[in-house]
């Protein structure tokens, strides 16, 4: 009788082998999933770093080269010239011919200004004197480029202009017509005249378009406002 009993007890009370088995298959699952997720979490904590530290380094990099430009910018200032995005430009205070005017630009570091917009055009005109800005036909008559070699596409000729006035060899441009937009006038290149260069050097930006050679309707109206603020300078030099 007592040995009946304690089969049954046995039978009623021994654990479940393939429960116990479930149990630490799952257990073993559970390990490795945990392993699994460290790993994950450990490099997602490097990458994350490793990107801080390309950001930190970037951030010098543009911050030095910033200070930089910074005092470039310093250094043409005190030489009289005035920046009006993207580019610097010296009006010169005395005359010369127009290769002798390009001549001096190109001993700069600059060339003759090339007129690219309205905005440009309206602040050239400005000064009130006849100048020569880089525009010629020197090499094929009738085929006007400017002097980094491209060729004519918006003009401000004045009227009747340009002319060859009275069989004249006219193949250099001035700024002639200070009352109109259309102010250019052909005339030839061995007479005198004041003449702007101009050195294209713009603030990098970050994360934003650099260097950029197009002038929006705002970026017109702020040159207007910096064109006040530093018409000073520009006449103290001239």
């Amino acid at each position: 009788m007592y040995v009946y009993i304690q089969q049954v007890a046995l039978k009623h009370f021994s654990p479940d082998w393939r429960t116990l088995r479930l149990v630490a298959v799952s257990f073993g699952l559970l390990c490795i999933l945990q392993v699994a997720l460290n790993i994950s979490l450990h490099f997602t904590l490097y990458s994350k770093t490793s990107d801080i530290d390309v950001s930190c380094t970037n951030l010098t990099y543009e911050t030095e080269k910033l200070k930089k430009e910074l005092i470039n910018f310093d250094h043409f200032f005190q030489q009289g010239w005035v920046y009006i995005r993207p580019s610097f430009y010296y009006i010169s205070s005395v005359r010369k011919t127009w290769q002798e005017s390009r001549a001096d630009c190109l001993r700069r570091g600059a060339d003759l200004v090339i007129i690219n917009s309205k905005a440009e055009q309206d602040f050239i005109t400005k000064f009130n004197r006849f100048t020569w800005i880089g525009l010629t036909d020197v090499k094929t008559e009738d085929t006007w480029k400017w002097v980094d070699g491209t060729p004519l596409n918006k003009s401000y000729w004045g009227p009747g202009e340009p002319n060859s006035f009275e069989g004249n060899v006219e193949d250099c441009v001035e700024i002639r017509f200070f009352d109109l937009e259309n102010s250019w006038n052909d005339i030839q290149c061995g007479d005198q005249n004041f003449w702007i260069c101009e050195k294209m050097l713009a603030i990098t930006q970050h994360n934003n378009e650099i260097n950029s050679t197009s002038k929006t309707d705002k970026e017109a109206h702020a040159q207007i406002q910096i064109e006040k603020q530093t018409k000073f300078k520009v006449f103290r030099n001239i």
